[in-house]
């Protein structure tokens, strides 16, 4: 009898560490190293797991490597190394070339190896991502975020998770130690759909608190001090409370640093374009987000495309009508 339960025992034992297994990654591979990639990556690391990374621009890989990660000569080498990818990158054709093309992650994918892509980009590119990812026996799942390089920074961004709930179920425990919140939202490509949407709200958001921030500021009223009446008002939201673009009330946000770093202008003029095409195919009236994509192709007119987003608040200032 004892020896019966002894067998039982130890066959529950194995189930479950089969189970665990399935969520283990023994070595994860990160792609993309720019002010999002290497603060995740970071945090990776800070969490105990053993990551390899690769970047076209290797002073990128500088810091990550002396915190402990293995440094990758190719995209193909840190797949074939690793039984997981994230993958941080600037757009859709950067994200295709890495995955597609002749020295891409795909080409020495192994069986199983979980693909998980965290760019912003077209949902129509994740999803023939994903199905090149399925001929090699491989698996994809989308996972763009949202929280900015503070979140990333941090350790507290939301993940936007589109693909199959096994996938997602086993991406998720390695997302947590980079975010807070990490949402199924349904299908390859449905995380790219909350994120565009998302991005294009934060536009029009930090467009709105730069405009009412500048008129009461010609109108008389320090912009310190309507910031924080819209803090403690019905105005609130993220870019007022967060991510003011007001020099001085956040020492850590780009706007206290000359609005260097952060979520470059340039990238959200690509975000609201993408979100533009996509309600242009879908014939989606997206009135507000038209304009915000025209407010930010103006920015990067006038010289402003590396930096950050926020800096729409300085060039209203500026404006003379």
């Amino acid at each position: 009898m004892a020896l019966n339960l002894f067998t039982v025992g130890l066959n529950l034992l194995k189930k479950s560490s089969l189970s665990q297994g399935k969520r283990h990654f023994s070595s994860i591979g990160f792609v993309g190293l720019g002010n999002m990639g290497n603060y995740m990556a970071n945090n990776l690391i800070k969490k105990g797991h053993k990551i390899v990374v690769y970047d076209v621009n290797r002073s990128a890989l500088t810091n990550l490597v002396e915190a402990g990660a293995k440094e990758a000569s190719s995209a193909a080498e840190l797949s074939k190394n690793s039984q997981m990818v994230i993958t941080m990158l600037p757009t859709n054709d950067h994200v295709w070339e890495s995955y597609t093309g002749n020295d891409g992650l795909l080409s020495t994918a192994e069986k199983n190896t979980l693909f998980v892509d965290s760019s912003t980009i077209d949902p129509s590119v994740s999803q023939k991502v994903h199905q090149e990812a399925t001929k090699k026996g491989a698996k994809f799942i989308d996972g763009p975020v949202s929280g900015g390089v503070v979140g990333a920074r941090d350790g507290t961004l939301t993940f936007m998770v589109g693909g199959e709930k096994e996938q997602y179920d086993r991406a998720k425990p390695i997302l947590e130690a980079m975010g807070t919140r990490i949402v199924h939202c349904g299908d390859v490509g449905m995380g790219q759909v909350a994120k565009l949407c998302n991005n294009m709200l934060l536009a029009i958001s930090m467009i709105g608190v730069s405009e009412v921030v500048n008129l009461a500021d010609r109108l008389g009223l320090d912009p310190k001090v309507m910031t924080s009446i819209l803090n403690t008002s019905t105005g609130r939201c993220w870019s007022s409370e967060v991510y003011p673009p007001v020099p001085g009330i956040i020492d850590t946000v780009p706007s206290s640093n000359n609005y260097e770093g952060g979520f470059l202008t340039h990238l959200m003029t690509k975000d609201l374009g993408l979100a533009q095409a996509a309600a242009t195919r879908s014939s989606t009236p997206i009135p507000l987000g038209s304009l915000a994509h025209q407010v930010y192709r103006m920015l990067m007119t006038h010289g402003h495309a590396n930096r950050d987003f926020s800096i729409i608040y300085q060039y209203l200032k500026n404006c003379k009508v």
